[in-house]
């Protein structure tokens, strides 16, 4: 009895720890919370970001399946420490509250569990990736190079005019999009990301739609890599770079509009393929 009696004071003054942590985290959030609201402005963003809300959702979400903690839970703590941060930079709260704001909502619309589920006949109707390969072929390559380079302009503008993306200078890293039969190598060059006509030293492939999940952050980078939708080959150190770096891109400095078309373009994807798969 005596050493249960101990054991048990021993667990409880662990969990008096972890809450005291939890408490620490949050002052430590709150503060980073002040300074993102002082850089807004001068960012030229505005004060509130329901897509930056609906993507910490998603990602606290991921991370909860992953360490078993219940998704009510995990709701809950979100919901809470959100609440918090517009109420320390006296924006309103969500008018729905019950875990979804008002972008999460508009997103949820999209969502294959909801409305594109119940479409999946239609969906079906939508030809898969592979049946677009013909027509990317007279597709001049110079016109795709083109519009890749502008996409990665727009989307890595951040890392780029930080220097976050120097390592790939004279370094060369391919993307296969194995079910549209697309192959491109990207270096570096004076500060701007290109297409150029090289081996690769690492390669990341994977499908349409599951690039396109990685890039619209509705899926994370572990989950796909090691359920081996996304492959990694040559130099892993590179290729982890760059994924790392991808990780940490911070998504509210995307413009808007390219996050919603990448959002709802990788729900509409991925719901097509759970169609066509007959779920």
């Amino acid at each position: 009895m005596r050493a249960e009696r101990f054991a048990l004071g021993r667990a409880r003054g662990a969990i008096d720890a972890v809450d005291d942590g939890m408490l620490l985290l949050l002052a430590a959030r709150r503060r980073l919370v002040g300074m993102v609201a002082r850089l807004k402005p001068r960012a030229g963003l505005e004060a509130r970001d329901p897509l930056r809300e609906c993507a910490v959702r998603q990602r606290g979400q991921r991370l909860a399946r992953r360490l078993d903690v219940p998704a009510g839970t995990a709701t809950q703590l979100l919901d809470v420490v959100i609440a918090d941060a517009c109420a320390q930079q006296g924006l309103p709260p969500d008018g729905d509250q019950g875990g979804q704001g008002g972008a999460a909502v508009m997103l949820d619309g999209m969502n294959p569990s909801n409305d594109l589920s119940r479409a999946a006949p239609v969906l079906r109707l939508l030809p898969p990736p592979r049946r677009f390969v013909p027509l990317l072929r007279v597709l001049p390559a110079r016109w795709q190079h083109a519009l890749l380079e502008r996409a990665m302009a727009r989307v890595l503008a951040a890392p780029l005019a930080d220097g976050a993306l120097d390592f790939m200078a004279g370094r060369r890293l391919g993307i296969e999009v194995t079910d549209l039969e697309l192959h491109w190598v990207l270096t570096l060059d004076e500060g701007r990301l290109v297409v150029v006509d090289a081996a690769p030293e690492a390669s990341v492939r994977g499908s349409a739609t599951d690039l396109l999940l990685l890039a619209s952050r509705l899926e994370d980078a572990d989950t796909l890599f090691f359920q081996r939708s996304l492959v990694l080959t040559g130099d892993t150190e590179l290729g982890l770079t760059a994924r790392n770096l991808l990780d940490r891109l911070p998504w509210e400095s995307v413009p808007l509009g390219l996050r919603i078309a990448l959002n709802r373009g990788a729900r509409l994807a991925r719901a097509a393929r759970e169609a066509h798969r007959g779920r």
